[in-house]
């Protein structure tokens, strides 16, 4: 039973919605964020860029006021729990591969670039939210996700063509978010594949000697792909956890695991770091789209900015939050990767975790850093979780539905299995990842939407400009870097930037 609406008070005002006024003056950007609404039962799955499900047209005219609550009640995040979701939703499997980056661009060029791809990603960032707070102005509604704003810009689009398929907005932001997040645990499956190989295969001559970086002779296991079979069925039995709430413990897990050691990474890598000259600035043009895959593949946290906004007490702040957060993780994924090229140089592989030496303190932050990756697989598995399974499970009896949910998910898991096992190298699977969906969640998409959403407003030439630019940027980059990693799969090189093997070690 919903609750009565409660009495306005003083810091307290709920807006009720326009009864069929469509023709409304929208309220003034200043305001705005005074008079967001938030319904008490959605639920919001912190990347999923989920919302409440409602056509273009319906407004808030059916909804009730007193089913909506403002912003700075329970369950609202504070500015500092908020920086925290910003910071962890960017640091994962594509942090470790940034050495590797940096040396397909140039020791020089890679940490330049970086730079330059992180500021155009904030940007991207902060369009969004700023067409997102239109259309909430606009439209009386009190969230709206990625596909949402999408739809809509293409629904003020000044062309009749796309305001007449702009449900195929939302259908494509959610077709580059399935394919992403699924990547994401397809690089999970290798990373984890080739961090336990290594630690199995150097158990026997593991020291507690960190500082003698000695050759050891690997005792031969088994394939990598082998070790990623037998990580599938204890996956499948993770993500048969549907319960966000659970899945939260097991991400604080990851967090804890994951912090602890990226702390002895830094502490490793800035001892003793070789002379530098040896490396070239400017890398070969070849590998340059390889970067840009894994640097986009880093830098794309574009699909849970509304949702971690839409969450906090004082929304005002959360471009402060937001820019202050994608500071921090820039000035964390320049310092890795360059630190990690230079200390490795050209042995440098997809993760830097396997270029450590072989000493058991270095070896347990491999597996800390895998057990953390192991838990993140049922929390980014979350996300397309939620878009597929209804579909199947809305279509079968009721008897049958809990059988259905399992055995999607169970699917689910086996494919990302059978794609991590067809690409088995780390680097190319981040590559490709980066390159064919983070490049369009992250750069193509929101600057189109800019130019959809205000076009009929009014925009200015170099605003026009500028949003065309990063997106033809974006394009090029989704094209080439395609090319290019699957280009190495089939054909790769004759010296393999990625092997079962470090730097530490020879066979």
């Amino acid at each position: 039973m919903a609750a009565p609406a409660p009495e306005p008070t003083p810091d307290l005002e709920l807006k009720a919605p326009a009864a069929a006024d469509a023709n409304a003056d929208p309220v003034p950007p200043a305001t705005m964020s005074t008079q967001r609404l938030r319904n008490e039962d959605y639920q919001d799955y912190s990347s999923t860029d989920a919302s409440p499900e409602e056509s273009p047209s319906e407004g808030l005219g059916s909804f009730s006021p007193g089913a909506y609550q403002r912003f700075g009640e329970s369950n609202s995040t504070t500015w500092f729990q908020t920086l925290i979701h910003v910071l962890k939703g960017n640091i994962g499997t594509g942090l470790l591969g940034l050495p590797l980056a940096v040396k397909n661009a140039g020791i020089l060029l890679g940490p330049l670039s970086l730079l330059v791809i992180g500021v155009v990603a904030v940007h991207c960032m902060g369009i969004l939210v700023k067409c997102a707070h239109h259309f909430c102005r606009r439209l009386n509604k009190p969230f709206v996700d990625y596909g949402d704003t999408v739809m809509y810009g293409l629904e003020a689009s000044p062309s009749s063509w796309l305001r007449n398929h702009a449900h195929w907005g939302r259908r494509t932001v959610d077709f580059f978010l399935i394919v992403t997040q699924l990547g994401f645990c397809c690089v999970y499956f290798v990373f984890l594949a080739d961090n336990f190989k290594q630690v199995i295969e150097a158990a026997n001559g593991t020291t507690n000697n960190c500082h003698n970086n000695e050759t050891v002779i690997l005792t031969p296991t088994m394939d990598s792909r082998l070790y990623m079979l037998a990580f599938l069925p204890v996956l499948v039995l993770l993500v048969f956890i549907r319960d966000l709430r659970v899945l939260s413990v097991f991400s604080l897990l990851a967090n804890i695991s994951m912090l602890v050691s990226l702390v002895m990474i830094y502490q490793f890598i800035v001892q003793r770091i070789p002379d530098p000259s040896r490396l070239p600035l400017v890398a070969s043009w070849r590998t340059y789209p390889l970067f840009f895959g894994t640097a986009i593949f880093a830098f794309e946290g574009i699909g849970m900015v509304l949702p971690l906004e839409n969450k906090m007490k004082d929304p005002q702040k959360f471009p402060l939050i937001l820019y202050l957060g994608m500071a921090i993780v820039t000035v964390l994924y320049i310092s890795l990767g360059s630190l990690g090229y230079l200390q490795f140089g050209a042995s440098i592989q997809g993760s830097i975790t396997l270029n450590l030496p072989n000493c058991w303190l270095y070896q347990s932050v491999k597996l800390l850093y895998s057990i953390g990756i192991f838990f993140t697989y049922g929390l980014q598995f979350y996300v397309p979780a939620e878009i597929i399974v209804p579909f199947f499970v809305s279509r079968v009896p009721e008897q049958c539905r809990l059988l259905v949910d399992l055995s999607v998910r169970t699917a689910m898991v086996c494919l990302t299995c059978v794609l991590a096992i067809l690409v088995p190298r780390l680097d190319l699977v981040i590559s490709l990842v980066g390159s064919v969906s983070s490049s369009a969640l992250a750069l193509i998409i929101p600057p189109l939407l800019e130019i959809a959403t205000y076009s009929s407003e009014g925009l200015r030439l170099v605003t026009i400009a500028k949003d065309a630019l990063i997106s033809l940027l974006g394009f090029v980059g989704f094209v080439v870097g395609t090319y290019e990693a699957l280009a190495e799969l089939i054909q790769p090189s004759a010296t393999p930037v990625s092997t079962n093997s470090t730097g530490a070690f020879a066979y």
